[in-house]
């Protein structure tokens, strides 16, 4: 047991012993031979990655496109060539229709349609409804750009939809005043005509700003009056 030094405090003696008790219990355990026999003497090497080598691969020639043994047979269709026959503006082109192809499209009358004039064809459609047999179901319709210009959708009243129309898509007819029918097609969830009224509103030449007046003369029939708007061509709306 080591000899306490001068001077030291009862704690720091304790804490001498017991160091070197500690010191003796490793020595007759033969630690830090043992440490360092199972402690490698090398550290290992780091295993090297072996550099990938890409090789420019020869260029390969695309494949023509894959086609339909139905459409093997036909000519190929240039898209370039058919964008390029799209008509500008005033030219006249044909238009699917389900009664008939219709002879024409447009795109919108020249001048402009004051509020005025929407106002006075609404006024008249009204005027004409009201003398119209009230057996027979009926409602105005202005119409809009969207209408007879752009889109051809043509919504109908939400209320009127509800009380007459079917509750499934159906085919319904609109007559005009020549009794000239045309077929639409009626969505009823969306409560609206869609294709075959682009032909209707082409073949009877409707605009922005003109008025109807729809007229349920048949469950899926529509009997249809236009009521013209007039146009300022000095492109001012009439107070």
């Amino acid at each position: 047991m080591a000899v306490e030094k001068k001077g030291m405090s009862p704690y720091e003696a304790e804490r001498e012993r017991t160091v070197q008790e500690n010191k003796r219990k490793m020595e007759a355990l033969n630690l830090r031979q043992l440490s360092a026999a199972v402690a490698p003497k090398t550290p290992s090497p780091m295993k090297h990655k072996r550099r990938r080598i890409f090789h420019a691969a020869a260029v390969v020639a695309p494949s023509p496109p894959r086609r339909s043994r139905r459409l093997a047979d036909l000519p190929e269709i240039k898209y370039a060539d058919a964008c390029a026959e799209v008509p500008t503006h005033g030219e006249r082109v044909g238009r699917w229709s389900p009664r008939k192809r219709s002879g024409s499209i447009y795109l919108a009358r020249p001048g402009t349609t004051s509020m005025k004039a929407r106002l006075e064809a609404e006024t008249k459609a009204e005027e004409l409804e009201a003398q119209l047999d009230p057996e027979f179901p009926s409602f105005v319709k202005r119409m809009l750009h969207s209408h007879v210009v752009r889109g051809f959708w043509l919504g109908l009243p939400s209320h009127f939809c509800d009380l007459y129309m079917p509750k499934q898509d159906c085919t319904i007819t609109l007559v005009d005043d020549k009794d000239e029918e045309f077929g639409t097609n009626y969505l009823a969830y969306k409560k609206g005509l869609s294709g075959g009224w682009a032909g209707f509103a082409l073949d009877h030449v409707i605009q922005d700003g003109d008025a109807t007046v729809f007229q349920l003369i048949k469950p899926t029939t529509f009997k249809v009056h236009i009521i013209r708007a007039t146009v300022d061509d000095d492109n001012e709306d009439a107070e």
